[in-house]
């Protein structure tokens, strides 16, 4: 199929995302069930089939810059070594390509790009219980949350970002004739043309947690816009989206373009390469995703690009007088157990009236709300199947080292276990910690302690509890907030203060809705409005400035009358 009748093909899928991006209501493309009913008899094993034919050995992408193969060193939080070796390209050489094949990409037009892109995404999520394996074995995610978040969710995400990108180009128009009135003179006629261009260079900086969820937006915004993408993945997570780059080059090439306009760039953590690529003069555009001191880098020092970044923050949870309380234990056990608490939405601080609150006609005292998380937690992890399927596997050695570090913190009030994983007996499970300290211990709540630990501060009382939300994000930043509370007013001063530091706010959460999970298409993932993220996912803001818009003006001159 040619390039441009790729845009036909998909065109009814893009009016559909068009529609959800300005509704904001409830709508997926990609089935979230890994379903043999909706991805084929074949899908499952075929997935897991490919996965292990991708370990220990080359991972080719053909024609792609660079000589040699280098060992990506990545070994599965669930305890095996992938073994996977992916070209050795240095900075110079994908900066390179990535320039030289810019033109063409530039001048195929809108629609071009937006149908190649869309059939990028089409044939990743066909692919998509191949993404579950990589994604499961390089984050340690559970198999059902890698397939979901690193498979259809991410995909959602992508396609936002060219629903986004697209409406913006779209609003441009190629051409017009302008024409003003000179009074008793002939008018002054124009024809001016329009045409979007790309920034430059595009960077995408992987993270280890979510590589596709985070990486995707960045990706697809950058791609569809006209610019070249480098992706630089994680060093523990580059499967993913090595697998990515394979699928976009292979389209690209079968289209007639050059594959180089996505390359893969592979570093190794003790001599990493990010600073040097992300600070040469030919990119123009970085996305990041990751803790905040590289972030602030960026930001700082790549003042050639354009930079997008989704940083580390500490998100809240207010608690005041709730009638519900087993409701809410239930929500928050889910909560903090899932993915061990490494997600960026997941509450850290747990702010709690140190004189209890009102449970209905019950009065609970501090101790007893922290006993009933505790014990809430335990009870929704007392079933291995679930508790595994929930928890997966925490990723780096150095978040094991801050939930041991925790306890020492302040007194615990549900301690954490190691569990052992019946599949994977070398994973590393671990549930979450609960510790209680004082509402004076800015210098604990203050800080950023990724991973499964959540700690119950003691405040004043529920204004305090919002004034200490209002400050720890202000400081810190955060993606989510959340408040359990009876009364409308205490509600609607939490919205106040959750506005006033530009973080999204979940309201008495019992049910099947969770204040660490967004949906594409209806959330807006960050708000840019504050330390944590410089961007939201998605919106406008996300894609506009990916492209500008040069203009060529040619008078129009009548040809003379015939005497």
């Amino acid at each position: 199929m040619s390039s441009s009748a790729l845009f036909e093909k998909h065109k009814a899928l893009l009016d559909k995302a068009l529609t959800a991006i300005r509704t904001r209501d409830y709508w997926s493309p990609y089935p979230e069930s890994p379903s043999k009913r909706v991805y084929g008899e074949e899908a499952p094993a075929d997935g897991l089939k490919a996965f292990d034919a991708m370990k220990g050995g080359a991972f080719d992408l053909p024609g792609h810059p660079g000589t040699g193969m280098r060992d990506g060193k990545e070994r599965s939080p669930y305890g095996i070594d992938l073994g996977v070796f992916y070209p050795a390209a240095t900075v110079d050489d994908v900066v390179s390509a990535a320039r030289e094949a810019l033109p063409s990409w530039r001048d195929a037009g809108v629609d071009v790009r937006t149908g190649l892109c869309m059939e990028i995404l089409a044939r990743i999520n066909a692919r998509s219980f191949e993404f579950a394996h990589t994604v499961m074995h390089t984050t340690g995610q559970s198999f059902v949350m890698a397939f979901q978040a690193g498979g259809p969710h991410a995909q959602d995400r992508a396609l936002e970002a060219i629903a986004y990108a697209y409406s913006e180009m779209a609003a441009v128009p190629e051409t017009v004739r302008w024409e003003k009135p000179q009074g008793k003179n002939p008018p002054l006629v124009i024809d001016k043309f329009f045409k979007v261009v790309p920034r430059g260079v595009a960077v995408v900086v992987g993270v280890a947690t979510f590589p596709t969820w985070n990486g995707y937006p960045g990706i697809f915004a950058s791609l569809v816009t006209g610019n070249p993408v480098i992706v630089k993945p994680h060093p523990a997570a580059i499967l993913p989206l090595a697998l990515t780059v394979r699928i976009a080059r292979e389209t690209l090439s079968e289209a007639g373009f050059d594959p180089n306009l996505v390359t893969l760039l592979v570093d190794d953590p003790d001599a990493p390469v990010a600073k040097d690529l992300c600070t040469r003069t030919e990119v123009k555009i970085v996305d990041f995703t990751g803790g905040s001191a590289f972030g602030n880098w960026l930001e700082e020092n790549c003042r050639q690009a354009q930079v997008y970044t989704e940083k580390s923050g500490v998100n809240a949870i207010a608690i005041d007088d709730f009638a519900d309380v087993k409701g809410m234990g239930r929500n928050l056990a889910y909560t903090f157990s899932l993915y061990s608490g490494q997600m960026c939405t997941t509450p850290q601080n747990v702010f709690i009236p140190k004189n209890g609150i009102k449970a209905g006609d019950d009065r609970l005292s501090f101790d007893d709300v922290a006993e009933l998380l505790a014990s809430s937690i335990e009870k929704f992890l007392g079933n291995p199947e679930r508790a595994f399927g929930v928890l997966g596997a925490v990723q780096s050695d150095a978040t094991v080292q801050r939930l041991e570090n925790a306890g020492a913190l302040g007194e615990v009030a549900l301690e954490s276990k190691a569990l052992q994983h019946p599949e994977f007996p070398d994973a590393v499970v671990r549930t979450p910690t609960l510790v209680k300290i004082g509402g004076d211990r800015q210098d604990i709540y203050n800080q950023e302690c990724f991973g499964p630990v959540a700690f119950l501060v003691a405040t004043e009382d529920t204004a305090d509890s919002l004034e200490k939300v209002r400050q720890s994000i202000g400081d810190n930043g955060a993606i989510t907030a959340g408040v359990y509370s009876d009364s409308q007013d205490v509600i609607d001063q939490a919205r106040s203060v959750c506005e006033d530091v530009g973080v999204a706010l979940s309201v008495n959460l019992t049910g099947g809705l969770f204040v660490n999970q967004s949906a594409a298409f209806s959330d807006y993932h960050a708000t840019g409005a504050n330390a944590a993220a410089n961007a939201a996912l998605c919106d406008s803001a996300f894609v506009a400035n990916r492209f500008r818009v040069v203009e060529t003006r040619i008078p129009v001159t009548e040809p003379a009358a015939a005497e």
